[in-house]
């Protein structure tokens, strides 16, 4: 779906800059591959994810960028073109649930700062009451569980994504992941001081 990606943010705008600051833009992309849903690829990285970026669109035209996380697995794939997580009860500010019932536009950033890799999303979002929906309220239940009761359930229709160039990505890496590159090297100093002790 990298060309629908491009198709729908290479606006003239858009091109108007590429011809200003570069010799040569992007070539125009017709319409006659339609593109693939998400891949393989895709549905792998979604579902390591624990955490993303999600920006909506306000009423008044201003874009809103939040953070959302949980254990790997909650945003969840419910097919190859929709993807959907659950809302929990917070600020109580719902701007995003209040941008995506006025505008319907979604665009979420997914990063793996450890493997340098991000995946663009660009979707039709609309927000569901979790009281008329259990079906999907089992299904976006985090695999670890969640103390709270899920609100709302935000489900996005796929419009396209888009692969990143891991060019400038720093190397991040989570606290389960250093304890778990480290493990083998705390046991070996452990044993080493126990060796030295005797």
């Amino acid at each position: 779906m990298a060309r629908q990606f491009l198709r729908t943010m290479l606006t003239p705008g858009v091109r108007a800059a590429q011809q200003r600051y570069y010799p040569r833009g992007y070539p125009e992309l017709g319409d006659e591959h339609a593109d693939e849903p998400l891949g393989p690829d895709e549905l792998a990285f979604v579902a390591a994810r624990d955490s993303f970026y999600m920006a909506t669109v306000t009423e008044n035209g201003w874009p809103y960028l939040q953070h959302r996380g949980g254990p790997k697995g909650f945003l969840v794939a419910t097919s190859r073109q929709q993807l959907a997580f659950a809302d929990y009860g917070g600020n109580r500010q719902l701007i995003s649930t209040g941008s995506i019932e006025a505008t319907r536009r979604a665009n979420l950033f997914l990063m793996d700062y450890g493997a340098r890799r991000r995946l663009k999303i660009l979707g039709t979002a609309e927000v569901l009451d979790a009281r008329d929906h259990p079906g999907l309220v089992e299904v976006t239940a985090p695999p670890a569980g969640h103390a709270a009761t899920p609100e709302r359930i935000v489900r996005i229709d796929v419009h396209a994504f888009d692969w990143n160039c891991p060019q400038h990505i720093p190397e991040r890496f989570t606290r389960a992941q250093v304890d778990a590159i480290t493990r083998p090297l705390q046991q070996r100093i452990r044993e080493l001081e126990r060796e030295l002790a005797n």
